[in-house]
């Protein structure tokens, strides 16, 4: 390498330093409040909003969606990636307007994607225009159907639209409490009650093998010591609305592993609460007669007039 190239070399990595010493603002990886709201370019129809004044005038409230800021995770596709690279860079109070083209927002429309399909595959309840359904594994939505036969368009239904976003940054998030809430939400569509707490564990840790041992001795099993170590535990409380949410019963260890990678616990801990029945007993499995000692039985049999000693004989005589 001549002593031009090494020069220049050296003078790149410089650059290169000068840069990463003169970020500003957000970067990747940074935890962000921000509240926007996204129509088509011809601002025919809402694709998205945080706004719910927005979300009452397009008749859009009432879906059992919460219309405020989200959390997002700069970098993790959270958003269009043309909104990202407007971001980045910037903070807290900035905005602007930033236009998507169809083919980074939805898709161009491709006409092959539109099929003709025999009604006898959509459910009755569902075979009328625009009815989303899934044929043969695709989602699609029905745009005419006649007779026996339905055209299916499995374009998405904004393939084609290029789409205008306006976005206002709220805050940087640091705290790591509402990271975590902000990424829960983002999964879920709800923000659960949670907290971080520091516990001691007992874990067992493996024994380093004794350096004195004869390299041509059979190695040994390994040994282990129990050791007490301190974990960030994210506690996470359990209501039944999570529970039965879908992308949380098909997903909880992607979702939980996510948390625990961004905001930087060691593990998250599920707790579920049953509250109390105000004194309502629950009878066992014969007829509330579960957890009576003998006596009680023998009592509940001769309250119903049966004699045990005929049940025995009985009970012989089938065994014969």
């Amino acid at each position: 390498m001549t002593e031009d190239q090494e020069a220049e070399l050296e003078e790149q990595a410089d650059d290169v330093e000068a840069d990463e010493a003169g970020a500003e603002g957000l970067q990747e990886g940074d935890f962000v409040k921000i509240e926007y709201t996204a129509y088509t370019a011809d601002g025919d129809q809402l694709v998205d909003t945080t706004d719910p004044e927005v979300a009452e005038e397009e008749g859009v409230d009432d879906q059992g969606q919460e219309f405020k800021p989200r959390t997002i995770v700069l970098g993790e596709g959270h958003i269009f990636e043309d909104v990202e690279e407007a971001v980045i860079g910037s903070g807290a109070g900035d905005s602007g307007t930033v236009t998507i083209d169809a083919e980074d927002a939805f898709g161009e429309y491709d006409p092959d994607d539109v099929q003709t399909v025999s009604a006898e595959k959509i459910d009755e309840d569902d075979r009328y225009p625009g009815a989303n359904v899934q044929i043969d594994g695709q989602q699609g939505y029905i745009s005419t159907i006649i007779g026996g036969r339905a055209r299916v368009d499995f374009n998405h239904p904004l393939a084609g639209e290029d789409v205008e976003y306006t976005y206002t940054i709220v805050e940087e998030v640091d705290d790591r409490e509402q990271q975590a809430a902000g990424l829960f939400e983002m999964y879920l569509g709800m923000e659960p009650e949670l907290w971080i707490e520091t516990d001691e564990v007992e874990e067992e840790v493996p024994v380093e093998p004794d350096e004195d041992e004869d390299e041509d001795d059979e190695p040994a099993e390994p040994e282990f010591e129990t050791e007490v170590v301190e974990k960030e535990t994210l506690y996470l409380e359990a209501t039944p609305q999570m529970t039965m949410n879908q992308q949380w019963m098909m997903g909880k260890q992607q979702i939980g592993q996510d948390v625990i990678d961004k905001v930087g616990v060691d593990r998250v801990i599920v707790q579920e609460i049953i509250d109390g029945m105000g004194g309502m007993g629950m009878g066992g499995m014969m007829g509330g007669m579960g957890g009576m000692g003998g006596g009680d039985i023998e009592d509940a049999l001769e309250d119903a007039d049966v004699d045990a000693d005929e049940i025995v004989e009985e009970l012989e005589g089938a065994e014969e």
